[in-house]
């Protein structure tokens, strides 16, 4: 039965209003470090690792990636969710509007991002480690739950959340750390 452990990135260098791919910033950076003393302190040896494309999420995974001398795989699939919005102010807004939403009032190309998410994780065929974003963990939180709400909690930067996969279903096996935080 494959674990799927879900890393939100570290603290971002800008936000998601203000920067299409920002990388990390220093704080992020130690978040980083510090992901990659859990998992390594909490994994026997080196598994599957796979990435949003995001420089961000890359730069999350990269400390564990040298440590186990592994590859990262990107996975576009676990990327952020996509606006339809190019303008980065306005798109901040849409996404704060959107988060206090439900999936099923979302339109189709949403709910397909959302069904490819949990897709992808459901098909992870061994234990995987998938760095990647809020509202991303929050799919696959609210989908092991049955809960249609965007955001179900809210993960902090470094945040690590299990599920199990078995039997095609997704089981969520524990929530990472929640914090009061930021989009980013």
């Amino acid at each position: 039965m494959p674990t799927v452990y879900m890393v939100r990135h570290g603290r971002a260098a800008a936000g998601f209003g203000s920067h299409r791919d920002p990388g990390l910033d220093d704080l992020g950076r130690s978040q980083a470090e510090a992901v990659a003393d859990a998992l390594a302190s909490a994994i026997a040896e080196p598994i599957a690792m796979v990435s949003s494309p995001l420089a961000r999420a890359r730069e999350t995974a990269a400390p564990l990636a040298k440590r186990w001398n592994a590859e990262l795989a990107i996975e576009p699939r676990i990327a952020e969710i996509p606006s339809p919005i190019p303008d980065l102010q306005e798109r901040s807004r849409w996404l704060r509007g959107i988060m206090a939403g439900r999936w099923s009032g979302q339109p189709d190309n949403l709910l397909r991002w959302r069904q490819d998410m949990i897709d992808c994780v459901l098909g992870f065929g061994a234990d995987t480690i998938a760095f990647c974003h809020f509202i991303a963990i929050n799919v696959v939180v609210g989908a092991s739950m049955d809960d249609d709400r965007l955001i179900v909690f809210r993960p902090d930067n470094g945040s690590i959340t299990r599920f199990d996969t078995d039997s095609g279903k997704l089981a969520l096996l524990e929530l990472g750390v929640e914090a009061s935080t930021t989009v980013n």
